[in-house]
């Protein structure tokens, strides 16, 4: 059985609330405030730091990135060959000359030095006086070779019937005696025994001191010309190699 409604039901009064034209601008007012807080608020990200994004997936390298990288990747497997290229260019064919390089190392080929006259000995008169020889010639040539290759005249006025001179010349003809007359002296034998005046005027020219000389008269002439010595004032020294080894090397150049 339906009951009536009762018609002195209270409908219950709304709730008293905010209204609906007001929640609009509550809510602008909300999301404002929010965005300023968050805009001026204390930040925990250092000071000059990016503000950390998302992940992203990391683009793919560019056509001239990838073709440096293979080129710096390629180039340690390429050294090798270049120096097996290098190796091979400086590496003599078969059958080919070296090249040729001088002592300066220009390419050019390095000449032989010619050996001095000066190292070669003088040759060394032999024994006895040739009365016939023209003295003078002799002297001016022996000069000029002493000139040229640093050495020192040595004048032996001397006779062949003169025994001191027989006793020097076996002196001479010692191979120690003759190794230092051919190193440091050209040596010439002039003829004083005979009846030779241009012989005679020598000996007076290079010992000018006269008087009654000892044989064998040495002196000792300069490249220029100048007497270093002459035994005719000094006296001659012991005819013996120990003596005229010493005399020579006292007075070579």
């Amino acid at each position: 059985m339906l009951r009536p409604v009762r018609s002195d039901r209270r409908t219950q009064p709304p709730r008293p609330g905010t209204p609906r034209g007001m929640r609009l601008p509550l809510v602008a007012a909300a999301v404002v405030a929010a965005g300023l807080t968050a805009a001026c608020g204390p930040s925990t990200q250092p000071v000059g730091s990016a503000a950390p994004t998302a992940a992203s997936p990391s683009p793919e390298p560019s056509a001239a990135s990838a073709s440096a990288s293979e080129s710096a990747s390629a180039s340690p497997s390429a050294s090798p060959t270049a120096s097996a290229s290098a190796s091979a260019s400086s590496t003599p064919r078969p059958g080919s000359s070296p090249a040729k390089t001088g002592s300066a190392g220009t390419g050019t080929s390095a000449k032989p030095s010619r050996t001095s006259s000066a190292a070669r000995p003088a040759a060394v008169p032999g024994p006895g006086y040739d009365s016939s020889a023209d003295a003078q010639k002799l002297i001016d040539a022996a000069l000029r070779t002493a000139k040229s290759e640093g050495r020192t005249v040595l004048l032996d006025f001397g006779a062949n019937w003169c025994g001191n001179c027989k006793a020097a010349d076996k002196v001479f003809a010692q191979p120690q005696t003759a190794a230092i007359l051919g190193a440091s002296y050209q040596m010439v034998k002039i003829d004083i025994g005979g009846n030779s005046s241009a012989n005679s005027a020598l000996l007076h020219k290079y010992s000018p001191s006269g008087g009654t000389y000892t044989m064998p008269v040495l002196v000792v002439v300069s490249p220029s010309g100048t007497v270093r010595t002459d035994t005719h004032v000094t006296g001659n020294p012991s005819l013996t190699p120990e003596g005229i080894n010493a005399f020579l090397r006292q007075w070579a150049s």
